[in-house]
């Protein structure tokens, strides 16, 4: 336990100038008091730890210190081949330096550990995109993806139904969902973030000017309320449905997942012969036809009348095709 934290604890001087002892007992959850003890240890076994003193100081690596990523365990190896993406990284333009770059990782495991990368790709692969449709990335992805990476302001011309606007855009982050990559963007004059389908630039010009990135700004958290902000937005119509005990444990997998939840946490208790009845959000009542056939007779639709005189058509021409 003690010897991965103090490998940690190098790792992160390495990756930082300086860091304090209360940064430092954050990153590690120990006490500055461990920290204090740890930077002993490490010196003593001979890494050059240095601790200044004062209000601002800290501890560093002097000297240019590097250690090698021989304190890998196997599993650890393993997952490091794991992190890409290879298609992703393909389609960004990045397939170059990400194999370069596991190639001079290979070339520092020790020799117990040279097959990591071939062991773990026989066992995993990532396919991101949906079943059914044919992937094809955006042809602008390389041209955002470097200005990413770089933090160059960029000009873009984005088509948004029937018409084109042009905005300047600070590239934050690249979201790949379902194989459709999209484009975490925060426009400079209105202070906001914003997301754009990459396949709907049109023209893309990057900048010399590069911005400041706002540090606090996570993007994974981002994403995630957005996607469910979305997802909410276009639930526009309201349906009320029976479900049987089957029903409601089916209902996720046949609506959107945050309908189905909001519909179940606001509904009452169930009857006496274990049915439910809530009120779903819908995109439409044609979507909520499409959606709720899959419940089968697991859901009898209540209202509004009209989608309840589809179901009765569906069962008429159901029974005339089966019986009685």
């Amino acid at each position: 336990m003690r010897a991965a934290r103090l490998i940690k604890m190098v790792l992160l001087l390495q990756s930082r100038a300086s860091m304090t002892a209360a940064e430092l007992a954050c990153e590690l959850e120990v006490s500055e008091r461990t920290v204090t003890r740890d930077a002993q240890a490490l010196s003593e076994a001979g890494v050059p730890v240095y601790a200044d003193r004062g209000r601002a100081g800290g501890y560093r690596l002097i000297g240019g210190y590097r250690t090698r990523l021989t304190g890998l365990a196997r599993s650890e190896a393993e997952a490091l081949f794991l992190s890409g993406v290879p298609g992703a990284l393909r389609e960004m333009g990045l397939e170059d330096a990400a194999s370069a770059a596991r190639l001079k990782v290979s070339a520092a495991l020790l020799p117990s550990l040279s097959d990591a990368s071939r062991t773990a790709a026989q066992r995993f692969h990532l396919d991101a995109p949906n079943w059914f449709t044919e992937p094809k990335a955006p042809e602008l992805l390389p041209v955002v993806a470097d200005a990413v990476w770089d933090d160059r302001q960029v000009t873009a011309r984005y088509r948004s139904r029937d018409t084109e606007v042009e905005r300047e855009l600070e590239p934050y982050g690249l979201v790949l969902k379902a194989g459709v990559w999209y484009l975490c963007a925060r426009i400079p004059d209105a202070e906001s973030f914003r997301v754009y389908r990459i396949d709907r630039f049109t023209a893309m010009d990057t900048g010399a000017e590069r911005f400041v990135r706002d540090e606090e700004f996570d993007l994974p958290a981002f994403w995630a309320e957005r996607a469910e902000q979305f997802a909410r937005s276009i639930l526009r119509t309201e349906v009320v449905v029976r479900l049987s005990a089957d029903g409601v444990r089916a209902l996720p997998y046949v609506v959107d997942p945050v309908a189905a939840r909001d519909a179940l946490a606001a509904a009452g208790t169930p009857d006496d012969d274990g049915t439910l009845t809530l009120t779903l959000g819908v995109e439409s009542e044609k979507v909520a036809h499409s959606q709720l056939l899959a419940l089968g007779p697991e859901a009898e639709v209540l209202a509004p009348e009209s989608l309840r005189a589809r179901f009765t058509h569906d069962a008429t021409r159901l029974a005339r095709l089966y019986g009685t």
